[in-house]
């Protein structure tokens, strides 16, 4: 993979939203410059970073020249038109907007409610213990990716990966908040359809050179 001298991504090794743009400049054979965003030391919140994204999350991407790109959907759509091939979406209409409502139900209805920033919340001023908080996300992470499941199960579309038999943006996604559920130790039983395809893109090297445990500032152990 080359490194791509007007791209610069502000990011961390854990989040999911991270992962996921590091999995499709891997697709895309694009190799951005990192800048490491400690969120333990809460660096987020630095005027220096606030000045890239004043909502202090990551990742933002910067393509020189131009302001920020944050929001990982709007990245990838921003990856996809900049390097069509491969491509991660569908050719046609409805495969499109198949892929985009698949990636926006992890990236809108679950991703959101796991945060750090929900949490503190919860737990600063919603009257959430460790254990509640924990049962949150149990709840959520299993009744969305239940949902999915369902959809994944019983839609033609459905091939070797969410959307046919090469994978979309929908995949990158769902592998994202699959680290996030084995990361908090949630084990959801009964998904046989997203496991299967969760497998299949763990064979891939685009995905296993982006797994978070392999990021600068990851645990060794």
């Amino acid at each position: 993979m080359s490194k791509d001298a007007h791209l610069e991504l502000y990011a961390f090794w854990r989040t999911a939203s991270t992962h996921r743009v590091r999995i499709a400049l891997n697709f895309k054979g694009l190799g951005a410059r990192e800048r490491f965003i400690n969120l333990e030391t809460g660096e987020q919140r630095t005027p220096g970073f606030l000045a890239v994204n004043p909502a202090g999350m990551i990742p933002a991407l910067v393509d020189e020249g131009h302001p920020p790109l944050t929001q990982s959907l709007a990245i990838l759509e921003f990856l996809e038109e900049k390097v069509p091939t491969p491509p991660l979406l569908p050719s046609d209409l409805h495969g499109r907007a198949r892929v985009r409502s698949i990636a926006s139900m992890l990236a809108t209805d679950t991703n959101p409610l796991l945060t750090r920033q929900v949490k503190k919340y919860l737990t600063s001023t919603g009257g959430f213990d460790e254990t509640a908080w924990q049962a949150w996300m149990i709840h959520w992470l299993t009744f969305n990716l239940e949902t999915i499941e369902q959809r994944l199960a019983t839609e033609s579309q459905t091939g070797k990966f969410c959307h046919g038999d090469t994978p979309t943006i929908a995949d990158i996604y769902l592998v994202s908040i699959a680290f996030i559920a084995k990361a908090v130790n949630v084990e959801i039983k009964g998904i046989p359809t997203i496991d299967r395809i969760i497998e299949q893109c763990a064979a891939l090297d685009e995905f296993a050179r982006a797994h978070p445990l392999l990021q600068e500032g990851a645990p060794s152990n």
